[in-house]
């Protein structure tokens, strides 16, 4: 049986942590599975990763690092996502549409039917059969981050705050098939909620 799990959240959140200890809970019950990381996981999207992350490097405009986001995307789901899930793997992907739709749509004010087109396109309209976002004050989360940070570390704080309104509205949709979880909580807390749910998603035995 396949599964497609996705993690979403601001910065400092805790979703890649809580990626990894579900990867790890799954290899240790025998689950075929795959964690895979946005944007990379590929060699186009790991050399597309660099370009975005990089503080200090060259000027993106924001129709362009949608692009670059959607374009790393469409590379790991035909690349490494499809092949994984027609192997019945669960997939877990730490970031998927949703953050470029939070990000790119609300951080940076882009038209938010057309990301969502360009997403469709990028995705061949897969989507995930469970989302779970972390929800932190991007207050905290940013504090719980150490050194200079990332491009999108070191946005201003009307751009988090508008990201953390996105995730909260995105949730409002199809909410059976998200999660949502107070990423305040202790780590352990979190990595037992999420598992009780992925455990009603898998074949028993």
């Amino acid at each position: 049986m396949s599964l497609f799990i996705t993690f979403e959240g601001g910065e400092g959140c805790g979703k890649s942590t809580q990626a990894r200890i579900l990867w790890k809970k799954l290899c240790q019950q025998g689950v075929p599975s795959l964690l895979v990381r946005e944007p990379g996981s590929t060699a186009l999207g790991n050399g597309i990763r660099r370009l975005l992350k990089k503080r200090d490097g060259c000027s993106i405009s924001p129709e362009a690092e949608l692009f670059l986001f959607v374009a790393s995307r469409a590379q790991l789901v035909s690349e490494v996502i499809h092949p994984a899930l027609e192997e019945s793997k669960v997939v877990i992907c730490d970031r998927f549409s949703h953050s470029t739709l939070v990000y790119q749509g609300y951080g940076r004010k882009l038209d938010l039917p057309e990301v969502k087109a360009i997403n469709e396109l990028a995705t061949q309209k897969l989507h995930p059969d469970l989302v779970i976002l972390l929800d932190i004050p991007p207050e905290q989360g940013l504090a719980r981050k150490q050194g200079a940070g990332d491009r999108f570390e070191a946005e201003d704080m009307p751009f988090h705050q508008r990201v953390r309104e996105g995730y909260l509205r995105a949730m409002e949709s199809e909410p059976s098939r998200q999660l949502f979880i107070n990423g305040a909580l202790p780590r352990a807390q979190i990595s037992k909620i999420i598992w009780l749910k992925v455990k009603q998603l898998l074949p028993p035995g």
